[in-house]
């Protein structure tokens, strides 16, 4: 068995940072960096972008609502054509930057509150899809798994694989509990662990309100912003190796 661990990582913006993005580039395969609209900036990008490529970690385009005092957590009201352009925008920035480290953005995973949006919003998955292919056919595409922007990305041809997520609840719907839910984020990386490994051997995901649903998985999150982050991220794949299972980057299975 083989799978992905990714973090969203680049986040830091100026003199402000978030994350210990270098520890964290040695425990994860793949990374999600944020591409100037919740967090990040060009220098930001260069950095994380050198680091990544130095690790052999493989490089996502993190695009989210221009919202850096929000973290990119709140929707913001937006047109679906909109927001296509907005991300187009924000992953060809990305693409600029990794073409002066040099190295290759590989694929794109919506961030935070447009994430959740295209999980449910079908006009909103299909405007992302379509700008993605529009900018560049050949991007492959991590979404949550089960939900509309998967569908979408598929339905535009675009290489597809499935995200789960280590540290957040489930809806029997798919989608994740709201963070403003108490039940919405796990915080014990043993627990996470081992919900994982049970997932990964039976293609069921525990939910808080009904019996446990299939997914798919090709790509664990573990997030990067947290306190326990790094520790979170070091013991799920410590756990994931012990269990057998091969740790490596989703483009590859």
């Amino acid at each position: 068995m083989k799978i992905d661990l990714n973090s969203d990582l680049g986040e830091s913006f100026g003199p402000w940072t978030m994350g210990d993005d270098a520890t964290m580039l040695t425990i994860v395969t793949s990374a999600n960096i944020a591409c100037g609209g919740h967090a990040s900036d060009p220098e930001t990008m260069f950095k994380t972008l050198s680091l990544a490529t130095e690790r052999g970690v493989m490089i996502g385009a993190h695009p989210g609502y221009n919202d850096r005092e929000g973290f990119g957590r709140r929707v913001i009201p937006m047109a679906p054509e909109e927001i296509g352009r907005m991300v187009a925008a924000q992953i060809g920035a990305l693409m600029g930057v990794a073409t002066l480290v040099p190295t290759k953005v590989s694929y794109v995973k919506p961030h935070g509150a447009l994430a959740n949006l295209a999980a449910a919003d079908k006009d909103v998955a299909k405007a992302i899809a379509e700008a993605i292919h529009t900018l560049d056919p050949d991007l492959t595409v991590l979404a949550i798994s089960g939900t509309e922007f998967e569908s979408a990305a598929k339905t535009q041809g675009l290489e597809t694989y499935s995200e789960i997520f280590a540290d957040r609840g489930y809806l029997s719907n798919g989608q994740l509990v709201p963070r403003s839910h108490p039940q919405a984020m796990l915080h014990d990386a043993v627990e996470a662990a081992e919900r994982l490994i049970s997932m990964l051997e039976t293609g069921k995901m525990p939910v808080i309100d009904g019996d446990p649903i299939t997914l798919d998985a090709h790509s664990i999150c573990v997030h990067g912003d947290g306190p326990v982050a790094v520790a979170m991220a070091r013991e799920i794949r410590s756990r994931l190796e012990q269990a057998g299972i091969t740790v490596t980057p989703f483009a590859r299975q």
